[in-house]
């Protein structure tokens, strides 16, 4: 049982955690929940002229501000009750089993009315964030680059698209050469928007025709290693029935062979 200094020494502690919250939530307006809408916390009054950003950043202040006005009405009304139960002679006594609360227990936490075996908050949440579902390294459960047969556009390439315009990274954080700071994000040299580097420079019709190469870094390099390895495809040579269709020769005279034609993008007659 608690000696009457101590009882005198918890209602004493009791009334100063009071003092001091009355003093605090009179301070800051409950913080804040007074006011009759979030824009006068902001002086604001009215949200049309306001980015969709800052108005995010306003309602998470709004809502956190909602969350310790709760946590703290709830200690000021527990402080209430551990007077109260001083004033009926019931404090330091679990309203559970009836038995003495360990002095320990009430020093630790002096608004408390019951022993720890009989706490209400015994549960102890196993719950996490909705947002550590999606922030699992590196992009979540949205990088579905270990699927052989997935090709959708997952989150890494997101991170890709917007990493193009620039990142906190230099070249030496990367460990590689890079030919300009666009580079300097992971897996840079992956293509975007085609497969195959063939695919960025090659365009043709419906029907395989008129086909125009576009000058690209690809197709340089593309032209290179063609010429190196003294083939006409990435895949080999072709065959020669394959081949003369592409010679330049060919090429020269279907083109004679048409009355009228359009040629990259000019017209001969």
């Amino acid at each position: 049982m608690l000696t009457n200094e101590q009882l005198a020494a918890f209602r004493s502690r009791l009334i100063e955690m009071k003092r001091e919250m009355e003093e605090r939530l009179k301070q800051n307006g409950h913080f804040g929940m007074i006011r009759s809408h979030a824009h006068d916390a902001v002086g604001e009054l009215a949200s049309c002229d306001n980015h969709p950003a800052d108005e995010a950043t306003e309602l998470y202040e709004r809502e956190k501000d909602l969350a310790l006005d709760e946590h703290t009405e709830r200690e000021f009304h527990e402080i209430e009750r551990a007077l109260q139960a001083l004033d009926e002679g019931a404090y330091g006594i679990c309203r559970v089993c009836g038995r003495p609360i360990p002095y320990e227990r009430l020093e630790a936490l002096p608004t408390t009315l019951y022993c720890r075996e009989h706490s209400p908050d015994q549960t102890v949440s196993q719950k996490r964030p909705l947002e550590e579902g999606v922030l699992m390294p590196p992009f979540g459960k949205f990088d579905f680059d270990d699927r052989a047969e997935s090709v959708a556009y997952d989150a890494e390439d997101a991170w890709q698209e917007v990493a193009r315009y620039g990142t906190s990274d230099t070249p030496s954080d990367l460990g590689k050469n890079v030919d300009f700071y666009g580079e300097t994000y992971a897996e840079s040299e992956e293509n975007v928007g085609y497969v195959e580097d063939l695919e960025n420079f090659a365009a043709v019709d419906l029907h395989g025709r008129h086909v125009r190469v576009y000058p690209t870094r690809e197709h340089e390099l593309l032209e290179n290693i063609l010429d190196d390895e003294g083939i006409m495809s990435n895949i080999g040579d072709l065959p020669a029935y394959e081949k003369d269709p592409y010679t330049v020769e060919e090429s020269y005279r279907r083109y004679d062979e048409r009355p009228s034609q359009q040629h990259f993008g000019e017209t001969t007659p």
